[in-house]
């Protein structure tokens, strides 16, 4: 990750931080961590850290233990590691002391309360001083914009997982299950170099369809039935999502009428996509259009997400809690109509929003039988 961008964004968050009144923050999420310090390690499970970063005006610790030292003295070069041995939360009153820290700012959205209880008890205990102050999303509204190092990634995570779904029609033969088709996905994705999957493939055929998150099963796909693909993948760490609806043979009447609804309401949506406009806005525009067509009841989810280190960040494209889409941010545009025991039809799109409106990162891949 180049160094600039750490630097320009550490600069921003400090600003925020002085704003806030606190004199430190510490960072614990591992999106966020790495967003700033460009360390890459994750975060084995939900109790279990490999590491956490403690930032103020003049302070950049990586705290972290022996197994990852190394490979964050290589990537976090901004930063002053501190290989903890013992227990992190016991050595963190003489940490604090060390740096001064009387009020320390950390993400609310992610301590969880064991740890900040203990946390709280020790600083108490060793009569530290310092108070703790929970904030929310101050680094991940710095990551709703991308800047252009992470669009380029964005782009080449967009430009695999594509490539993989184009294939997926010469795939499908009479007896194809929907576990088989994720696999290969899965397969293709690790063959082609993809750090991960951004997401566990949804393949979802039939009156699974209706599923907006269906898990893939041994069902065998059938004839003439609708296919939702929901897939992307990770590369230099920045995420890619994509659906398609695709068909195995002829399509049944019925579903080629929601897919040409569903189509047309990502097209409006898309257009209605601008700098400053609130991102209540195309989401309204998409769910008008499918309630006039009598299946407002079977589109219950949102329009859009963000998209960068994690698959599903902000802005949120939602009739609740707008915010305002700016230049630089990349969202997804996915309407859909699911109608219980009989199948779905869900289309996504990756969009930028530039100065001049919307530009669609992902590809035709002449799944569009309507148009």
């Amino acid at each position: 990750m180049l160094q600039s961008s750490i630097e320009a964004r550490i600069g921003n968050l400090l600003r925020q931080l002085e704003a806030d009144g606190v004199d430190a923050f510490w960072i614990i999420q591992p999106e966020n961590r790495r967003y700033l310090s460009g360390f890459t390690a994750e975060d084995p499970q939900l109790t279990e850290s490999s590491g956490s970063l403690i930032i103020g005006p003049k302070e950049r610790l990586l705290l972290t233990d022996s197994r990852y030292t190394e490979q964050a003295k290589a990537e976090a070069t901004a930063f002053d590691i501190i290989t903890v041995k013992g227990d992190l939360i016991a050595e963190f009153p003489q940490i604090l002391s060390k740096i001064g820290c009387r009020r320390l700012g950390f993400e609310a959205g992610y301590l969880i309360w064991g740890t900040y209880e203990k946390l709280r008890k020790v600083i108490e205990k060793e009569e530290v001083g310092t108070v703790l102050v929970p904030l929310e999303n101050r680094v991940e509204d710095l990551r709703k914009i991308k800047d252009q190092h992470e669009i380029e990634a964005i782009k080449a995570s967009i430009g695999m997982i594509t490539n993989i779904i184009q294939q997926v029609p010469r795939w499908l033969r009479p007896g194809t299950t929907e576990k088989q088709i994720a696999w290969r996905i899965e397969d293709e994705a690790r063959r082609r170099g993809a750090e991960a999957m951004a997401f566990p493939p949804i393949v979802a055929s039939g009156a699974n369809g209706a599923l907006p998150h269906a898990v893939p099963t041994d069902k065998k796909i059938a004839p003439g039935e609708p296919i939702v693909i929901d897939a992307g993948v990770r590369l230099k760490g920045y995420c890619s999502d994509i659906t398609r609806t695709l068909f195995f043979g002829e399509p049944e009447a019925p579903f080629m009428e929601l897919y040409r609804i569903v189509r047309e309401a990502q097209k409006r949506a898309i257009e209605a996509i601008r700098p400053e406009t609130p991102t209540d806005v195309p989401d309204r525009v998409a769910r008008d259009i499918i309630s006039n067509a009598g299946y407002g009841e079977y589109f219950g989810h949102a329009l859009g997400h963000g998209v960068g280190l994690a698959t599903h960040e902000g802005p949120r494209l939602s009739p609740t809690k707008p915010e305002t889409l700016l230049p630089g941010m990349v969202v997804t545009v996915e309407p859909g109509i699911y109608i219980p025991g009989k199948g779905g039809v869900r289309l996504e799109e990756m969009v930028l929003i530039t100065e001049n409106g919307a530009e669609v990162l992902t590809k035709d891949l002449g799944f569009y039988p309507m148009e």
